[in-house]
C-alpha cells in the first residue's frame, strides 16, 4: 500500500483528513501518553478506516513525529516576530527558547508522547524527522538573525536544538526542574554566542 505524503495531498478532503488524524493523535496522547496512541483508536476518533489511517501514517511514530512538526509549525506561527526582534541575538534566541519551553511543558503527556516517538524514530520516518529538525533549527536560527539567517547561525541553531531536546527529555523523566532547563540552555546560548554580541 502506497502512503501518501503531506505534498501528496492535493484536495481540500485529503487534508482535512490528515487534519482530523493528528487532531485524534494529540487529542488521545494529551490523555494518556506514548501508550495510549493506537491506530485503532486513532482512526476511531478521526472518524477514518484503519486502513486510510495507515495510507496516510503506516505507524504511530509517523503520526506523532508529524505531530510534533505541526505543533512547532504552529508555535512559529503564533510567534510575534516584533517581539522576537531587537536586543541583541542572545536575547532573541533565549525569548524563542523560553517560549518554545513553556509550550512543550504545557501539557506533559503529549510532549512525552511526540518526544519519545522522535527519539526511537527509524530510518523509516527520516522524512518526519527531517522536517521536525528543520523546522526547530529554521525558529532558532530566526530568531537570532535580525534578516536572513547565515550558515553559522543555522549551525548554532542545530547545537541549540540538541541541547534543547536534551534538556527537554530530563525534565520530561523528571531528572531535571524546569529551572534547571532554563538555566542550562541560558548557559549554552551565552556560551555559543555571548550575551552582548551585537545585533
Amino acid at each position: 500500500m502506497a502512503v501518501l505524503a503531506e505534498s501528496e495531498l492535493g484536495s481540500e478532503a485529503q487534508r482535512e483528513r490528515r487534519k482530523r488524524i493528528l487532531d485524534a493523535t494529540m487529542a488521545i496522547a494529551s490523555k494518556g501518553g506514548y501508550e495510549a496512541v493506537q491506530m485503532r483508536a486513532v482512526a476511531d476518533r478521526a472518524d477514518v478506516a484503519v486502513g486510510t489511517l495507515y495510507r496516510y501514517f503506516p505507524s504511530k511514530v509517523h503520526l506523532l513525529v508529524s505531530a510534533l512538526g505541526r505543533e512547532f509549525s504552529r508555535i512559529d506561527a503564533k510567534t510575534d516576530r516584533s517581539a522576537v526582534l531587537g536586543g541583541t541575538p542572545f536575547q532573541r534566541l533565549n525569548f524563542m527558547v523560553g517560549k518554545l519551553n513553556r509550550a512543550m511543558q504545557r501539557n506533559p503527556l503529549l510532549t512525552e508522547a511526540m518526544t519519545r516517538a522522535y527519539v526511537f524514530a527509524d530510518a523509516s520516518a527520516a522524512s518526519e524527522v527531517d522536517q521536525v529538525e528543520k523546522l526547530i533549527d529554521s525558529m532558532f536560527a530566526r530568531a537570532m538573525s535580525d534578516g536572513e539567517p547565515t550558515e553559522d547561525q543555522y549551525h548554532i541553531a542545530r547545537v541549540i536544538s540538541d541541547v534543547w531536546l536534551s534538556n527537554l527529555l530530563a525534565w520530561l523523566t523528571r531528572r531535571a526542574s524546569a529551572t534547571d532547563v532554563s538555566k542550562r540552555l541560558d548557559l549554552a546560548v551565552r556560551l555559543l554566542i555571548g550575551d552582548s554580541e551585537a545585533s
